[in-house]
């Protein structure tokens, strides 16, 4: 049993090394495959022992460089419920604000110049090759492109969540929380056009079962008007995320994500791809099609109520996956 195994499932808790980490900037002249030439600030933080395999780990798109707490930065990052698996004593892990998230550049991003632009910062870290790409929804986009465009630099990619190209339907449900962007920016208030985009957005990452399960009280009468039971879950998500995203840079990364398209054939490292059954924005059914034109390629299913967010909801199911990717790469021990 790995030390991960232990530290989760053991009776005796197990003392947690001290974590290092570091944050930093790069400066970059980007050019974009749709915009031009756009001056960036790349944004990353580095954690984990010097001489450890290193991953780059990659999430949607709210997702940013602060994947797990360290010493250095103690609050919890957004994938925490995987620190137990992507062990940053064990690995030493890569993450980065993505290009565009904090609104500075109001042009359309591909998830490739996303990929070119890690590159350049594995450059600027003198970071040759990495031991393997964790990526998930818009995370697992870009990894297919840097894995497509430069192969020797990934050991091994392993992306949940995404298939080669957008879903119709996942596009036209994202070209509405745009229009609502558009809505809040003609009424002199954006950030309730971003409220209203994420609250849609809610919908389609989750599933109607669990709204079910979870939002099946009667409708109530307030102030003379109907509000049903999900309403306040749904403000609050938006809230929440319009106090960390802005209109533009909303606006931005969800068109990048329709931009997505990819040669499956470009792949030349080992792949692993995941899909959730219960995934509206990502259909099994596209991931099954990318898995079979991409010949070695592993495939795995879960089943989740949690639909396109099982990523950040099933632990144990995504932390054995994520544990059979990178267990060639754990020292002996």
């Amino acid at each position: 049993m790995k030390l991960t195994d232990r530290r989760r499932f053991s009776a005796e808790p197990v003392p947690a090394p001290a974590v290092s980490a570091q944050r930093g900037e790069l400066a970059l002249a980007l050019p974009l495959r749709h915009g031009g030439e756009a001056n960036i600030s790349l944004r990353y933080e580095l954690a984990g022992p010097a001489d450890a395999p290193l991953l780059v780990v990659a999430g949607g798109i709210s997702a940013g460089r602060h994947v797990l707490s360290s010493d250095a930065f103690p609050e919890p990052g957004w994938w925490q419920v995987q620190a137990g698996t992507l062990d940053p004593g064990v690995y030493r892990i890569l993450a980065i604000d993505w290009a565009g998230a904090d609104g500075g550049i109001d042009l359309p991003i591909d998830p490739a110049d996303q990929a070119d632009a890690l590159v350049h910062l594995l450059d600027a870290l003198g970071i040759g090759r990495v031991a393997a790409f964790v990526g998930a929804s818009y995370g697992a986009m870009v990894g297919m492109h840097l894995t497509a465009r430069r192969p020797d630099r990934i050991g091994g990619l392993l992306a949940i969540s995404a298939s080669d190209r957008a879903h119709p339907f996942a596009s036209a449900c994202r070209s509405l929380q745009r229009q609502a962007l558009s809505l809040g920016e003609s009424n002199g208030d954006p950030d309730s056009g971003v409220a209203l985009a994420r609250a849609l957005a809610i919908l389609t990452y989750r599933t109607p079962q669990e709204f079910a399960e979870r939002f099946a009280s009667d409708p109530a009468i307030r102030d003379g008007r109907v509000r049903v039971a999900a309403e306040d879950y749904l403000d609050a998500h938006g809230a929440r995320h319009c106090r960390r995203m802005g209109s533009i840079a909303y606006r931005r990364l969800s068109e990048s994500i329709d931009l997505h398209r990819f040669d499956p054939a470009a792949i030349k490292v080992p792949l692993t791809l995941v899909s959730v059954d219960q995934d509206a924005l990502v259909p099994s059914e596209d991931i099954d099609r990318l898995a079979a034109a991409i010949p070695g390629s592993t495939l795995r299913h879960i089943q989740s109520r949690f639909g396109h967010d099982a990523f950040l909801k099933e632990e144990a199911a995504i932390a054995a996956i994520i544990s059979d990717v990178l267990a060639p790469l754990e020292p002996a021990r």
